[in-house]
């Protein structure tokens, strides 16, 4: 991986730049003031924009250059932390109220794709793989509460060898969970397409514009590296694993995790025998692998996380060694591309969403699912700034504790946590 200015994916490469936007060189007023390019903003910022509000949004880089430029472009269900995580927090009737504006940010993904012709390569179906019984028999019980307790009659439970092999043909899986509800997409050109459709409302975005500082207050002022400023009536943070110390009391709720890609030369007619009905698949494990084809018919895979600031060594060859251990298959296929980004997680696997005093709001800490919830993330802080904050009140109900370890500590205490995981995973 590249310095993180000029990453070099495959995503980069497979799409064409988009226009060249301006850095903020001037004093502005807004409505609302939005930092950040990625979905979170862009989505916020559209949502803004069409409720009649003025929005600047100021990007550090450039459209899509974090996460939402760099990821898996899966499209999940629900959320990382599982319903029952989020039942305890809140009880039935939130949880049931925040599974289904989860539902509703994939139909805002699939809404604004075919609105605004986003060519994005969106497609639906999702195979999670099992490898062992006891992977098996959660599935089975995810199965049966998503449909009793949520009424989501999109999964199907698969036994079997030779019936995972439909979904994914790779001898490590005894069966799994298909969704037809999910998918995947390309997630940088789905990214551009969201800044196009934003500037279609009028939005402005501002490139190259790093914020430096904030003036909190009635008016928030929001000051960037060159020396211009927005002054606005609200503002949204949406920086997310690249947060930085802009927003202290943020920062201490989420961790900036390592994540990484790789994808394989055009595979050809292979591609189709990997993975036959051409869905997302994912295994179910804690650090899982995920993969999925491309339209050009390569085999995008990810895995493997990084708690510290470091690219772990020999990573081709370590996602290349994983990638065989999924397909055996492969052992004659290399690499062209091998990539990676920061995500954020938070301790609960839950997303963030709040806002710190009447002007101020935020979302982060998306846990891996920010392709598909960073859209009704953003509908909900656009509910609450245009003040309707019912929805936006039950994602902040979310309990959010500040990982443990301080600054110089939380890494080695969440790197000794996940040996625990590790182990978990390996369990029959």
């Amino acid at each position: 991986m590249k310095h993180e200015d000029a990453i070099d994916s495959y995503y980069r490469a497979s799409v064409s730049d988009g226009p060249v936007r301006p850095a903020l060189a001037e004093s502005l007023q807004a409505d609302v003031c939005v930092i950040g390019a990625g979905y979170s903003g862009l989505s916020t910022a559209i949502e803004l924009a069409e409720r009649g509000l003025d929005v600047v949004v100021l990007e550090a880089q450039t459209v899509g250059w974090g996460a939402s430029g760099r990821n898996g472009g899966q499209v999940c269900s629900g959320f990382s932390s599982g319903t029952g995580k989020i039942e305890r927090a809140l009880g039935r009737e939130d949880a049931r109220l925040l599974f289904d504006m989860a539902e509703e940010s994939k139909e805002i993904i699939r809404h604004r794709v075919e609105t605004h012709q986003i060519a994005c390569d969106l497609k639906w179906g999702y195979y999670l793989a099992a490898e062992r019984p006891r992977e098996l028999r959660e599935v089975e019980a995810w199965q049966e509460d998503w449909a009793r307790n949520y009424d989501y009659d999109k999964l199907q439970v698969v036994r079997g060898a030779e019936a995972s092999r439909q979904h994914v043909d790779s001898p490590r899986y005894i069966g799994g969970l298909q969704d037809d509800g999910a998918g995947h997409l390309h997630p940088l050109a789905y990214c551009q397409g969201l800044a196009r459709a934003a500037e279609q409302a009028g939005v402005r975005i501002f490139e190259h514009s790093r914020v430096s500082a904030i003036e909190r207050g009635a008016k928030p002022v929001t000051k960037t590296e060159a020396g211009a400023q927005v002054q606005a009536s609200f503002l949204v943070v949406a920086c997310n694993a690249h947060l930085g110390k802009l927003v202290p009391e943020l920062a201490r709720t989420i961790m900036p995790v390592g994540t990484y890609m790789a994808a394989t030369h055009p595979l050809g007619e292979r591609a189709a025998a990997l993975i036959p009905q051409d869905e997302a698949i994912a295994d179910l494990k804690f650090v899982l692998n995920y993969f999925r084809l491309s339209s050009d018919r390569r085999l995008l895979f990810g895995g493997r996380v990084s708690y510290s600031t470091l690219m772990p060594p020999n990573l081709s060859r370590a996602m290349r060694r994983s990638m065989l251990s999924v397909f055996p298959q492969l052992e004659d296929v290399s690499f062209e591309y091998v990539w990676g980004g920061y995500v954020a997680i938070t301790m609960d696997r839950a997303p963030h969403l709040g806002r710190l005093d009447e002007t101020l709001y935020f979302t982060q800490g998306y846990s891996g699912q920010g392709v598909s919830l960073s859209a009704i993330a953003g509908r909900v802080l656009a509910e609450a700034i245009a003040g309707q904050a019912g929805r936006f009140d039950v994602f902040a109900r979310l309990p959010h504790q500040p990982f443990p370890g301080g600054t110089y500590l939380r890494t080695p205490t969440l790197a000794l946590a996940m040996m625990w995981y590790r182990l978990r995973d390996l369990m029959p």
